[in-house]
């Protein structure tokens, strides 16, 4: 008799006896990558064929899941400044009639980023008073917009880039503005003269689309379940807010507006107010997903 049949033969036994609880053979939970780092994105895949929902808290974030093909599914991540070490990952399966509880420990390993030197117009180290007022309209307003996001899934299947050409090695590079640490980059800046066209990476909804002080002229996305990505500093806009967009759908023109040291794209992922690496969520195979 092989070692996989006595496995199964013994763990029924032990159903049976009361020692093992009947759901232990059946709920799973998966994470990809195995190895979750800060800043990274990661599929989490709870197999749970009764449940008639699953619900999850991490890092004080909420995971929303959905059904996908028998199972349940969230696109989460963590964010480039989470700590390292252990880290508590709470998911519930609501049976008929009880709660199940997969919790986990997760380990969450350091991601070694750089740091970078640039050198920008002084208005955008210091901004001057009468911007200070407009800054913090936008801040509201960015709040607002990421305080609302649709209650399933809009996208579908692998996130594309942006722009036809890579990215550089930015995301979560320790910024210096003229000699003075100023921010963590939380975003991966692609290389891209101006002029050249910008697509959606996945399907979702246009909730922003309009110049901003430090962004640009500035596309933000909701892909659904508190995920967004963020396009900046464009030199003409082609899309409207409310508009609904599939993956390759033309965004704008790439361009240099607002801080800048020169044309790029800086393309950015936000989940539940987490900032993690694009680059990471290019690579991440969601083609079976959905």
């Amino acid at each position: 008799m092989g070692a996989s049949r006595v496995v199964f033969l013994v763990l029924i036994l032990l159903c049976a006896w009361g020692e093992v609880p009947a759901h232990a053979a059946r709920e799973t939970v998966a994470l990809t990558p195995r190895e979750v780092i800060a800043g990274a994105p990661e599929l989490i895949r709870v197999s749970a064929p009764a449940a008639r929902s699953v619900d999850g808290e991490w890092l004080g974030r909420k995971v929303l899941f959905f059904a996908d093909h028998g199972s349940w599914v969230a696109l989460a991540g963590v964010d480039v400044e989470a700590p390292v070490g252990q880290s508590a990952l709470h998911i519930t399966a609501h049976m008929e009639g009880k709660d199940v509880d997969l919790s986990r420990d997760v380990e969450i390993h350091a991601a070694h980023y750089r740091t970078g030197a640039l050198t920008v117009p002084p208005k955008f180290v210091q901004p001057p008073p009468e911007a200070q007022k407009e800054i913090e309209e936008e801040s509201q307003l960015k709040a607002k917009v990421y305080a609302s996001s649709a209650a399933e899934p809009l996208w579908r299947g692998s996130f594309r880039a942006p722009v036809a050409s890579a990215p550089t090695d930015s995301f979560g590079t320790r910024r210096m503005f003229n000699g003075k640490l100023a921010s963590i980059h939380k975003g991966a800046d692609f290389r891209a003269p101006a002029g050249t066209p910008v697509h959606a990476s996945n399907s979702g909804t246009v909730v922003l689309a309009r110049p901003l002080y430090f962004e640009g002229n500035c596309v933000i996305i909701d892909h659904g379940l508190g995920l967004f990505t963020l396009s900046m500093h464009f030199s003409r806009i082609d899309v409207h807010e409310g508009q609904r967009v599939k993956a390759g759908d033309r965004l704008g023109l790439s361009g240099a507006t607002g801080r800048v040291t020169g044309p790029h794209l800086h393309w950015a992922v936000r989940w539940q107010g987490a900032m993690l690496d694009p680059v990471k969520l290019l690579r991440l195979n969601l083609d079976a997903v959905r």
